[in-house]
């Protein structure tokens, strides 16, 4: 249980791609923003779930049109992803058994 609150950002990251990469887009969607569903029309994030839904289902142009920002948001997702695993791959190794064993001795 430990390990999963220490890795909660990486588990949320992957979890909200794999949804992404398999909701079906359609015109009248249910939102989370709080701008919109307060009543307000404009809200700079509005469109950028659908936007990556778009691109993983090939429609480039779509997506660019949902939100011209969707790639550039994948890509800083994608590049969150593979530096919160490059830092576990780093814990992992530092803190290896067999790097650093209190119990043997001349260590």
């Amino acid at each position: 249980m430990k390990n999963i609150f220490r890795h909660i950002e990486l588990i949320f990251w992957v979890s909200a791609l794999f949804w992404l990469s398999l909701v079906e887009i359609k015109t009248a969607h249910f939102t989370f923003c709080p701008l919109n569903n307060a009543g307000l029309d404009f809200c700079p994030g509005c469109g950028l779930g659908q936007s990556i839904s778009l691109i993983f289902s090939c429609n480039v142009l779509q997506s660019f049109e949902a939100h011209p920002l969707g790639l550039f948001a994948l890509i800083i997702i994608l590049h969150r992803i593979f530096v919160l695993i490059s830092n576990y791959i780093k814990f992992k190794e530092l803190h290896n058994e067999s790097t650093f064993n209190p119990n043997v001795p001349g260590r």
